[in-house]
């Protein structure tokens, strides 16, 4: 790997597309918390021209945790005790609060000797200006601008714009649903914001606008069907027949079937 200092997009830049590996997840003892830890993210890459191939460790940390950098510096000595590559470790920090700058580096040091300074790229998303990301044509900034910093003004033109981000993209479905759903959950709006969230959609053309409008479409019916799976369940543990419950929901008795033993299981 070339250690002459570039920045993780002249690195991204670099990567032969061919070469990405997703490795298996590691699990490590925590010593100190007494728990398993498992990482989230672990690929093996390859720079275009390069024979020698290094890992890109990924974190998503969705909580301030004191001694957090101790803990990814395990990870990497653990890591590189494993592999023995270079090892570039990225955290993605996607809590709301708090705003200060989490700390990325973890040292041990003496008066007369640096021992050790082991850092990590850190991405602190409530840090970051959503503006900068409305016109990236990449489906993660469609949905990590959700937890980005917002203005509570901007919430619904932000929502609409990482729907229209995300309909340009032109993803299959699934990936379509994963992105949308990742943007509903973390940018639920009132009433009110949901009336301006429209409005900004109305001003979009005509093929965005319906192809939002269908994404928005499926979140109710899937709210819909939510609501009504749950009334049948509360209806069958009151006593109620499957007769009875399949004409009141319009579910199936296989569905209310499955559903009874679901819950039984739980």
């Amino acid at each position: 790997m070339n250690h002459t200092f570039q920045t993780p997009s002249e690195i991204a830049s670099t990567i032969d597309p061919n070469s990405i590996t997703f490795l298996q997840q590691e699990y490590f003892a925590d010593l100190v918390e007494g728990e398993e830890k498992i990482i989230d993210l672990l690929v093996e890459v390859k720079q275009a021209g390069r024979d020698a191939t290094f890992l890109v460790h990924i974190e998503a940390q969705a909580s301030s945790e004191a001694n957090f950098n101790r803990r990814m510096f395990y990870y990497f000595a653990r890591l590189h005790q494993r592999y023995v590559k270079d090892i570039y470790p990225i955290v993605i920090f996607s809590f709301d609060e708090p705003y200060r700058v989490e700390e990325n580096t973890y040292r041990v040091a003496f008066p007369t000797r640096k021992v050790l300074e082991f850092s990590f790229e850190s991405i602190q998303l409530n840090r970051l200006n959503w503006r900068r990301y409305v016109n990236q044509p990449n489906p993660v900034a469609a949905a990590l601008m959700a937890k980005m910093k917002i203005a509570k003004k901007d919430r619904a033109k932000v929502k609409a714009e990482c729907l229209r981000l995300l309909v340009t993209l032109r993803l299959n479905p699934a990936k379509t649903r994963l992105v949308s759903k990742f943007v509903d959950t973390y940018l639920r709006l009132d009433v009110r914001e949901e009336q301006r969230f429209q409005s900004e959609v109305d001003k979009m053309n005509p093929v965005q606008k319906e192809e939002i409008m269908q994404i928005t479409t499926s979140w109710e019916e899937k709210g819909m069907e939510k609501e009504r799976r749950s009334l049948a369940l509360k209806m069958l543990q009151e006593g109620a027949t499957l007769e009875f419950v399949e004409k009141v929901t319009g579910l199936t008795v296989e569905q209310l079937q499955q559903l009874q033993s679901q819950a039984g299981q739980n």
